[in-house]
């Protein structure tokens, strides 16, 4: 069955409609699909390819080729292999979904692979870092109601080894009385049981004595608010990160998955099996895990050359 182009726009549709009501695609996730989407549709459209039944794998290869070295005719700048990767994982997602639907008669999509990202170690902070980070945050009686919400916020981070979204997306019935074990929820609306450490409880509960009835206004139930009574937003958060770093004189560039990587570090060094810091993560596959374990062979490295006389 040919899929003329008006089609395909109205399949790209259908597509992510299915992503968000069946597949329960966040809506961030779901923003970077319609930006992919609507660039393999202007490619397509731009090679004069009106029937998604004819594309071949040369044709994607092709697409990945303008991807990575940019397009003039379009105005797009050259992407890095990641970004094309992911570019191509969204043009491949249409066209299996082409086939299910019944809209094409074959994925020929499945033959053409992503370009592989280089590998890179993230960016870590030392348990002393750590320390000094939510230390340089104040929680005595000078403390403000400000200081105490951004004092849970990083303990809850550094904690649960949770996302950024995950913890903002908390509501206060999530942590009252949750017995040190929270519900987190991931992407996909996946859930998964986390420890919460005893630190951050403590933050948690004195924000939420101290600090929270201060900042609301009856408009949120989330735990986390802003000035306004508001639940707080991930670039506020991450504004929030990024200036107590300032304050604790790091001079490392912190974000929040800085305290994710350097969490999921610090249960590998301390012992932790990878499928189990897997499932804190809420890592659909143990390969993703398995980055941390490259930091800990380096650290073992890197001691065994300070250490060993024949290094």
């Amino acid at each position: 069955m040919a899929a003329t182009a008006q089609s395909t726009r109205g399949l790209a549709k259908r597509w992510l409609a299915h992503l968000q009501v069946e597949r329960g695609v966040s809506p961030h996730t779901l923003s970077n699909y319609r930006r992919d989407l609507e660039r393999y549709l202007q490619w397509l459209e731009h090679r004069g390819i009106t029937d998604l039944g004819t594309v071949s794998a040369e044709d994607l290869e092709a697409y990945l080729a303008d991807l990575r070295r940019g397009l003039k005719e379009l105005q797009w700048r050259p992407l890095a292999p990641s970004s094309a990767g992911r570019a191509l994982v969204v043009a491949r997602g249409l066209h299996r979904f082409a086939l299910a639907e019944g809209d094409v008669d074959q994925d020929v999509s499945k033959e053409v692979a992503p370009p592989q990202p280089a590998r890179y170690l993230p960016d870590t902070l030392s348990i002393d870092e750590v320390t000094q980070l939510l230390e340089a945050i104040p929680d005595g009686e000078a403390a403000t109601p400000l200081d105490l919400r951004d004092k849970a916020l990083l303990e809850l981070l550094y904690g649960t080894g949770a996302r950024i979204s995950e913890i903002t997306a908390l509501s206060v019935d999530d942590l009252v009385g949750c017995d040190g074990i929270v519900m987190i929820t991931g992407k996909g609306s996946k859930q998964r049981l986390v420890p919460v450490g005893s630190h951050a409880l403590v933050a948690v509960e004195a924000y939420l004595v101290r600090a929270r009835p201060a900042l609301s206004r009856g408009k949120s139930h989330a735990l986390l608010l802003n000035q306004r009574g508001g639940a707080l937003s991930r670039q506020s958060a991450w504004a929030i990160i990024r200036k107590a770093g300032e304050r604790a004189g790091l001079t490392k560039e912190i974000s929040p998955h800085t305290l994710r990587h350097s969490y999921a570090t610090h249960l590998l060094e301390g012992g932790a099996d990878v499928r189990v810091v897997q499932e804190l993560l809420g890592h659909s596959s143990v390969t993703t895990t398995q980055i941390y374990t490259h930091i800990t062979a380096e650290n073992l490295r890197q001691v065994w050359r300070e250490a060993h006389p024949r290094a």
